[in-house]
C-alpha cells in the first residue's frame, strides 16, 4: 500500500521509539531507580502521542496519555515501579505496536478486539492513578481531593506564535492544519491569522508549495516545551517563534543580554544544532526496495564490465586493456560502497531477545541473564531480517532444553541465575553468530537412542560426538519428553539449518556435558556481490569466494600419482582431506594433464579441492539457482562470466563437510601422516586469468 511519506516516516519513528520503551522499561525492571531509563520511557510516549495527534490517531493519543499519565506520577514518586507496573507498561507498549500497524495495513481502524484491548490496559493504567489519589485522600483528610477528581492543573497563560512553514512541507506530506488543530487540543486558539506576505503572485506560483505563515493567540496551562513539542514532526519544514505570557520570567537565571542573545526557544536551539536530535538531520532514510534496486544494477555493471575487460584483452590494445582496467577499480569502489549502504549493525536485532528472555524465562520458572556481544559487528540488512527467525528458535530451545530450572542448578553446585549468550564477530569473510548457554548440556546418549528409535541411524552404527549433535538438525528429530507451547514437535533445528543454509550458510553444534551448549551459525558478508576465484574443470567453471581461498598447489605428475586413490595429503605435516570436484559433480571426461589443488577454509578447517585449471580473481554476482537447483549440494548459487557463459559458486562449508566426512568414514583408525606424500610447494595464487 501506498503511504505519504509523512505517515511512512511516523510508522518508521514509532517503531523505533516502541523498541527505545521497551528497553528502558526492561532496564527499569532490573534498576527501578534508574531515573535515565525512565525518562527513555516517558520520552517515547509523549513523542508518539504528540506525532499521532499530528496525524489525527485518536486512539494512539488517547491510548498513550493514559500511559504518559502514569508515568508522569512515577516520576515525582507517587507511583512506585515493580514487576506489576513493568508488566503492565510492557503490554501497553505492544498494545501501541499493534496500533501502528494498523496504520501500515488496509484497514488502518482497530479492530473490536484490538479496542477491548486496550480499555482493559487503560483501566489497569487508571487503577493506579485512582490508587494515587486514594493515599492522597488518606494523608490529606478532608483537604484533600476525592477519588477520581482530576489534577488540579497550572493556570492558563496566553501565548503567540508565529508560524512560517517551509516550501516544500506539503511535498513531506505534511497537513500545516493538522498542527494547529493539534495545538487545539492543549487550549484555546483564540485568534489565528493567515500571513500571505511570501505568496508570490500566480503565474509564478507553485501549487504543491506551502507559501502561507499563521499568526496564533493561543490560551492554555501548556508551558513552552509542550508547544514546541506540537510542531516537533515538522520540525526541519518550519520557523517557529514563541513569545512567552505578558510578565513571564523564561531563564531567570540568565543575564538580559545573554537572554537576548540565546535563540528564541528550545526549538530553535535544535534548528541551530544545539540538540543531539539534530545529528538525525544527516541520516537520510531510503526505501529497502530502491537500495536493493541499486545493487542489482551495479551487479550488472560488474557483469558488463567483466565483458568489457574480456574484449579488450582480445584485442590486444594495451591502452584500451589499461582503461579497462581503471574502470574496474571504480566500479569495485562503487560496489564496495553501495554494499556497506545495506550493512546495519546485529545489535538491533539482539536487543530484541531481551524481551523474549525476560517472558519465556518467567513462563519456565526459570532465572536467566541475556548477555549481549559484538553488537556493533554488521550484517547485510537482508541477512539480519533472515536471522531473526532462526535466532528466535535457537534462544527459545536454550532456555527450555538448555538451561536447568533454579533448584537444579543448585543441586548442581551453579548459580541459580542461568547465562544465556548471543555474540556476533566476522572472521574471514563471513560473520559468526554464536548462541551459548550454560546449562546441562546434549545427552549424547539420549539423541543416538531417540535416533535409533526413529530409523535415522541403525543399531550399532559408530559415530563420532558431531555426527551425533548433527542428528539434532535432522527434520521432526526432538529429545523432549513431553509437548509444549515452546517445544518438543521437533520443529525448530531442522528450520534453523534449512533457513542458514538458504543464505549459503552453516550450522554448528558444540556441546559439554554439565557445562552448556553453543550453537554456531556462519554466513556470508552479502547475498549480493562477492569477490570469487575461478577454476575449471573440464569444460565447466566453478567460482570459489575468495576469502575462503588459503592457498593453491600445483601438481606435478609424480605427485598426481602418488594421491591417486587417496583422500588426503600431508601438507606441511598435517592431514589435508581432499575433494575432486570432477568426481563430486561427476563432470565428463578425464583429468587434463595438469591437476591442482585449492586449498580452502571455513570455520577452522581445512580442505582440498583437486581442479584441473585455475583461472584467476573475478568480481562475481551472485544470481540465485531456480526451484529446481535449489536443494543441489555444494552449490551455493551462480554468475554470468565475461563471455556470457554461467559458472556455479562452489557451497565451500558444506564441501569441506563432505571432504572430511569422507576421510573419516574411510579411515576410522588413525592415519598414519607420514605414509601419504608430502606437500612443502611454495602455494601459488593468480590474480588474474590464466
Amino acid at each position: 500500500m501506498e503511504m505519504q511519506p509523512g505517515l511512512q516516516a511516523f510508522i518508521a519513528e514509532s517503531r523505533e521509539l516502541l523498541d527505545a520503551m521497551e528497553d528502558g522499561l526492561l532496564r527499569l525492571e532490573k534498576a527501578p531507580d534508574d531515573a535515565e531509563a525512565l525518562n527513555a520511557v516517558f520520552r517515547a510516549a509523549h513523542t508518539i502521542k504528540g506525532s499521532a495527534g499530528v496525524f489525527e490517531f485518536d486512539d494512539i493519543v488517547e491510548f498513550t496519555h493514559s500511559m504518559e499519565s502514569v508515568l508522569v506520577d512515577v516520576r515525582a514518586g507517587d507511583v512506585h515501579v515493580d514487576a506489576t507496573l513493568i508488566a503492565l507498561l510492557l503490554s501497553c507498549g505492544d498494545h501501541c505496536s499493534a496500533l501502528v500497524a494498523c496504520l501500515s495495513s488496509h484497514d488502518p481502524l482497530p479492530d473490536d478486539a484490538l479496542r477491548d484491548n486496550g480499555r482493559t490496559l487503560v483501566a489497569q493504567l487508571e487503577a493506579y492513578l485512582g490508587r494515587e489519589l486514594h493515599a492522597a485522600a488518606k494523608a490529606g483528610g478532608a483537604a484533600a481531593a476525592p477519588a477520581g477528581a482530576p489534577i488540579a492543573a497550572t493556570p492558563a497563560q496566553k501565548w503567540h506564535l508565529s508560524l512560517q512553514f517551509g516550501k516544500d512541507v506539503l511535498r513531506n506530506g505534511m497537513d500545516p492544519l493538522s498542527f494547529i488543530r493539534y495545538l487545539g487540543t492543549l487550549g484555546d486558539l483564540e485568534s489565528v491569522v493567515t500571513d500571505f506576505d511570501a505568496m508570490p503572485d500566480a503565474r509564478s506560483m507553485d501549487p504543491e508549495s506551502c507559501y502561507a505563515g499563521v499568526e496564533i493567540d493561543f490560551r492554555g496551562a501548556a508551558d513552552r516545551e509542550a508547544i514546541e513539542k506540537v510542531f516537533e514532526f515538522v520540525r526541519d519544514d518550519c520557523t517557529l517563534d514563541i513569545t512567552p505570557p505578558a510578565g513571564a520570567v523564561e531563564g531567570a537565571a540568565a543575564e538580559p543580554d545573554e537572554a537576548k542573545a540565546a535563540p528564541s526557544s528550545a526549538f530553535e536551539r535544535r534548528r541551530s544544532g544545539g540538540d543531539r536530535r539534530a545529528v538525525d538531520g544527516s541520516f537520510v532514510r531510503v526505501r529497502a526496495d530502491k537500495l536493493d534496486e541499486l545493487i542489482t544494477l551495479i551487479g550488472e555493471l560488474v557483469i558488463a564490465g567483466a565483458g568489457t575487460r574480456l574484449l579488450a584483452q582480445r584485442s590486444g590494445i594495451g591502452e584500451l586493456i589499461e582503461s579497462t582496467v581503471g574502470s574496474e577499480a571504480l566500479v569495485e569502489q562503487i560496489r564496495d560502497g553501495a554494499l556497506k549502504l545495506r550493512m546495519v549493525p546485529i545489535g538491533e536485532t539482539f536487543t530484541r531477545f531481551n524481551r523474549v528472555v525476560r517472558d519465556l524465562g518467567q513462563e519456565l520458572g526459570k532465572e536467566v541473564e541475556l548477555v549481549l556481544t559484538g553488537s556493533d559487528t554488521e550484517l547485510d540488512k537482508s541477512m539480519i531480517e533472515k536471522v531473526s527467525d532462526p535466532l528466535m528458535h535457537l534462544v527459545r530451545n536454550a532456555l527450555d532444553h538448555g538451561l536447568e530450572a533454579p533448584e537444579a542448578r543448585r543441586r548442581q553446585g551453579k548459580a541459580p541465575q542461568g547465562r544465556l549468550c548471543l555474540n556476533a564477530y566476522h572472521d574471514s569473510g563471513s560473520i559468526v553468530i554464536e548462541v551459548a548457554d550454560d546449562g546441562a548440556g546434549l545427552d549424547r546418549a539420549k539423541i543416538l537412542a531417540r535416533a535409533i528409535e526413529r530409523g535415522l541411524v541403525d543399531a550399532g552404527t559408530g559415530l563420532d560426538d558431531a555426527e551425533i549433535l548433527r542428528l539434532v538438525m535432522e527434520p521432526g528429530f526432538s529429545t523432549a519428553d513431553a509437548v509444549t507451547n515452546v517445544s518438543g514437535r521437533g520443529m525448530g533445528m531442522d528450520v534453523v539449518k534449512r533457513n542458514i543454509e538458504a543464505m549459503r550458510g552453516s550450522v554448528a553444534l558444540e556441546s559439554t556435558p554439565g557445562e552448556g551448549t553453543t550453537v554456531v551459525i556462519r554466513l556470508p558478508l552479502t547475498l549480493a556481490i562477492i569477490d570469487g576465484f575461478l577454476v575449471g574443470v573440464g569444460r565447466s567453471t566453478y567460482v570459489v569466494p575468495l576469502d575462503m581461498v588459503v592457498e593453491c598447489l600445483e601438481l606435478t605428475p609424480e605427485e598426481r600419482a602418488a594421491i591417486r586413490g587417496r583422500s588426503f595429503i600431508n601438507l606441511r605435516d598435517k592431514v589435508l582431506p581432499l575433494l575432486r570436484l570432477r568426481d563430486a559433480f561427476e563432470v565428463p571426461g578425464e583429468a587434463g594433464r595438469r591437476e591442482n589443488i585449492v586449498v580452502v577454509q571455513c570455520a577452522g578447517r581445512q580442505a582440498g579441492l583437486v581442479v584441473d585449471t585455475l583461472q584467476g580473481e573475478f568480481q562475481t554476482v551472485i544470481k540465485p539457482l531456480g526451484r529446481i537447483f535449489e536443494h543441489l549440494g555444494g552449490i551455493g548459487g551462480s554468475t554470468i562470466l565475461g563471455s556470457g557463459d554461467v559458472a556455479l559458486i562452489l557451497d565451500v562449508p558444506v564441501l569441506v563437510q563432505r571432504a572430511i566426512g569422507a576421510e573419516a568414514s574411510r579411515t576410522r583408525a588413525s592415519i598414519e601422516t607420514t605414509d601419504a606424500p608430502a606437500f612443502n610447494a611454495t602455494s601459488i595464487r593468480p590474480s588474474t586469468p590464466t
